[in-house]
């Protein structure tokens, strides 16, 4: 292991304890705007490295570099208080002990003067907001990071200017596995004479300025005659070209083969920064393609275990843990792409990871901050309908009640990480496939 691959794996592995670290900022810095007592800020878990007290929060890092918390006082509600003229019944279920102890840890941290600085009193809307607070940092790191990217280094923009001009015919299963041969049909491209550095301007009368309006017109043409106008030496002249129909891979599935117009050439690939509109545009798009990703969260799952265990190729697009990343950073730092595109892979990749995190704790699940926030949401809805029917209002949500949930969603994280962390080593995700 090279030193480079080393600095590269623990230079991710930092961006990611930022953002963990800001993950949690964004509950604490709401929390305490609402008046919320929180007694300690933490990145990682187990044992205290290190730590200090500024007023009532203990701020430190914790040995195991895994994930992050605040403590908030009164998360949960108590019970409703007992009939004194009856005996207090206690159950002997295990799931309803859980319940009951989870209730006297909260109860404990209340100090007296703190009825009104616990979690649980807040209004729907302020536990709503500070529990939205993380997802919403890693959104905006996200935002962030690929702003940087695009306004500042660029994106990779196809130009309808022609790179190259195919000499032949080469069916679509044996793209870029051999050069031309003697028997394969000339490319309409070439027949008609067309030349690298020619900028296509008009399709079929109709004029385009970007590559993939030319692309679309020229694969729904079809097989028959076209005319083009191109630009060389800036003058504009037409050309009729003969195209053909050919398999090539859907635009939206390339897995998919269709029956195209080809003409034979190739777009000049430039770097052109963007402008913020851009940046919200994909960053919309790269979210809604992260939310349905997480549907197939289990089904993925599936793959990682075969991978780790059968040996299996793992899926390039599939979950990664913190130790795979980090492998990933290395190999950015590593590998012989200039120091320009190293840059811009690394900081898409951490931007795309706090996406996926910020994603991830949505899900309306405890104890991700998802279920918090759907339990703030009940209460809302609740105490609306309650105003809305003169009802009187009902009492806060008693989340206590879904911990029997709750532990066994811990347990599935827990070994969901474990399940990434043996996979990210015993076969991890690379850059080269």
């Amino acid at each position: 292991m090279s030193w480079v691959y080393l600095a590269g794996f623990l230079l991710l592995f930092v961006g990611l304890m930022v953002s963990i670290a800001l993950h949690e900022i964004g509950h604490l810095v709401p929390a305490k705007i609402f008046g919320v007592r929180v007694t300690q800020y933490m990145v990682g878990f187990g044992g205290t490295f290190w730590s200090r007290r500024r007023g009532e929060t203990e701020y430190g890092v914790k040995y195991i570099p895994l994930g992050g918390y605040i403590r908030m006082i009164g998360m949960l509600p108590p019970r409703a208080s007992d009939d004194p003229n009856k005996l207090r019944s206690v159950s002997t279920g295990p799931w309803q002990s859980l319940i009951e102890n989870a209730r006297a840890v909260a109860s404990e941290e209340i100090r007296p003067g703190d009825q009104n600085r616990v979690f649980y009193r807040k209004p729907w809307w302020q536990k709503v907001i500070i529990m939205a607070g993380g997802p919403f940092m890693n959104f905006l790191l996200a935002f962030v990071l690929f702003a940087v990217v695009m306004m500042g280094f660029g994106v990779v923009v196809l130009k309808p200017v022609l790179s190259g001009v195919s000499k032949c015919v080469i069916p679509a299963a044996e793209q870029g596995t051999r050069d031309c041969l003697p028997s394969d049909p000339i490319a309409p491209a070439a027949k008609a004479g067309l030349l690298p550095k020619d900028r296509i301007v008009a399709v079929d009368g109709t004029r385009v300025t970007t590559w993939e309006a030319a692309q679309k017109l020229i694969r729904g043409h079809g097989a028959g005659p076209a005319t083009l106008v191109v630009e060389r030496g800036g003058r504009e002249m037409p050309v009729n070209v003969q195209l053909i129909a050919q398999d090539r891979p859907d635009l939206n599935d390339p897995d998919k083969l269709v029956k195209v117009g080809f003409l034979g050439v190739e777009p000049t690939q430039v770097m052109e920064r963007q402008g913020p509109g851009y940046v919200i545009s994909e960053m919309w798009e790269m979210t809604s393609r992260t939310a349905a990703a997480m549907v197939n969260i289990p089904h993925k799952m599936v793959g990682v275990w075969n991978a780790a265990f059968s040996g299996e190729k793992r899926d390039p697009n599939g979950p990664i843990g913190v130790v795979g990343a980090g492998r990933i950073g290395g190999e950015i730092a590593a590998s012989s792409a200039p120091l320009e595109s190293k840059i811009i892979i690394f900081i898409n990749l951490l931007a795309g990871l706090n996406l996926a995190v910020g994603m991830f704790n949505l899900i309306p699940l405890l104890p991700l901050d998802g279920g918090h926030i759907a339990g703030g949401l009940w209460e809302g809805l609740k105490r609306a309908w309650a105003r809305i029917t003169r009802r009187p209002t009902p009492g806060y949500v008693d989340v206590a009640k879904l911990l029997p949930l709750t532990y066994a969603m811990a347990l599935v994280l827990l070994f969901m990480g474990g399940l990434l962390i043996f996979a990210d080593i015993v076969n991890p995700i690379r850059l080269s496939g």
